[in-house]
Order: C-alpha cells, then structure tokens, then sequence
C-alpha cells in the first residue's frame, strides 16, 4: 500500500475530504480577488533542511480541483533538501493554486516532517541488523500517508491496523486471563499464518510468552538490565521487539542489543514539520 502509485489510488477519498473541511462552500478570499480564471504560477520553496515526502500527494491535491494544473518537481521523493532550495512550480488557475495551496502544504510538509525525523533515527541503526518500526499511534484519516512516510524516511511499518495481525498487549492479557491464555485463543481463532505478537512488561511475562509458543514478543518499557535477561530467556525461539518511549537518545543505548525490530510511536506523533512553503505567485503573460 505503501508505494507512491498504491498510495494515489487509495488517497483521493482522503485528499477530498481534506479539501471539503477547508472549502465548505467557496474560498471567499480567493473569489474576491479574482473573479475570473487567470493562469499564473507559484514557487515550492524549502525553508529548511531535511528529507521530502509527500510530493505525489501535494501534486494531486491541485489535481482533484483542475486537472489542468501543472506540477514540476525539481526534485525527487525521498530526496534530501536544503533550506533556500526551489523544489517545485506550480502552473495553472490561479484560483484552484491559492485554493489548494493549505491543504498541499499541510500534506508536504507533515509527510516530510515524519520521513526527515525517521530517516535520522534510521541511521542510528545502519548496520545492526535492526528495523526500525513504526506503529498506530497516528492522525485518524491520516495513517496512510503517515506510514507512507515513514516508510520513505528508510523505516520500516508494523501493522498497518486492527485486522492486519495478532498483538496481545496489556489489556488483551488481561482480558484473556494470562499470556498463556491469550496465546492459546489467538492460536484458535487466528489464521495458521498469522504471527502471534505478544507485549510483556517484566521477565516473568517473558517466560510465559515463550513457554506459549510467541512468534514475537514485545519488550515494553524495559530497562537495558531486565531486557538483556528477555534476551536470554528467550535464547531465539521468537524474534524480539523493543517499544516504550523509544527516543533517538534511547535508541542509541539499545543499538547493541540482540533484537530484530524496535518500534516507536514518536515517528507519527511527534515528528514537527518541514517548514516548506508556496511562494511567488503571479499571473503569466
């Protein structure tokens, strides 16, 4: 789902719906000061440096109002940018370009965010052997093209959601009555190839996810000694997950861990945008 032509086709009822919240009627602004169509141009500019996303995206936005509207790129998705760089121009009705403009704005510049602050911390992890995960600690009606993102910025994407796999978390024990239980429930209902993931939050739970047979068993919110023990216990018979307010300062202290995978909700949630903006807009001869 995660490509830029599985993320067009799956985007426009989204795109659309972005558009509505900011047009409920008319662009009244617009309207006033140009009556008429007039074919002008503006300028994608960047104001600071980090890693572009979102391109696809900003350029259908235009799209969904006039299909007429020109978007040339002067760079490329994934790229690294530079604050005072000229990344694009914009051609076209001049009322859909001062229309569109926020909501392709907001896009570029939330996708770019999430893929500039996950490529930072993805290179912490080159040559570990680790993949750095995201999860659905996102925007509601925005996880598409947040994961999109962070896949992109040179992450990797857990469960896109609910229905994508098994992950017995906290409350899910709880409910169930203990890990074995839940591993046991889930093991009946799940499809034979489903993964089961479990979250454990002490070296007692750990035990209990492996003697249950866990495909992958989640260490949350452990500190490095408790974790080195999950390692040991665990002695390979499923693959490890680190989560738990994983920041690029936590992830340098568990690089060296024996793990597969550590996960962080950060990249969605917190990432701050790319400071990009639409600029220079004039009517063309």
């Amino acid at each position: 789902m995660f490509d830029p032509i599985t993320l067009l086709l799956n985007a426009d009822p989204l795109i659309l719906s972005a558009l509505r919240e900011d047009i409920t009627s008319e662009d009244v602004s617009t309207n006033c000061v140009l009556p008429e169509k007039t074919t002008g141009q503006a300028d994608l500019l960047c104001k600071q440096d980090g890693v572009i996303c979102g391109l696809p995206i900003f350029a259908r936005v235009f799209h969904l109002l006039d299909p007429e509207t020109i978007v040339t790129f002067d760079v490329n998705e994934s790229d690294r940018v530079s604050s005072g760089q000229h990344l694009a121009s914009v051609t076209g009705d001049m009322r859909v370009i001062l229309s569109g403009e926020r909501t392709a704005l907001n896009y570029l510049q939330h996708m770019s965010g999430i893929a500039t602050r996950t490529r930072s911390a993805a290179e912490l992890l080159e040559g570990t052997g680790i993949k750095l995960l995201d999860t659905r600690k996102t925007t509601p009606n925005n996880r598409l093209f947040e994961k999109y993102a962070v896949r992109i910025g040179c992450g990797h994407n857990h469960r896109y959601n609910l229905s994508d796999g098994v992950m017995l978390k906290d409350n899910h024990i709880s409910a169930a009555g203990g890990v074995k239980a839940a591993v046991e429930a889930a093991r009946t209902y799940a499809p034979f190839v489903r993964k089961i993931e479990v979250e454990t939050e002490n070296t007692d739970m750990v035990r209990e996810a492996v003697e249950a047979g866990a495909d992958i068993i989640m260490l949350d919110n452990m500190d490095r000694e408790a974790m080195q023990e999950a390692i040991r216990i665990i002695d390979g018979k499923a693959e490890i997950e680190i989560s738990g307010n994983v920041t690029e300062d936590r992830i340098r202290q568990i690089a060296d861990l024996d793990v597969d995978y550590i996960s962080s909700g950060s990249l969605t949630h917190s990432a701050p945008i790319l400071d990009i903006s639409l600029k220079n807009l004039h009517p063309l001869d």
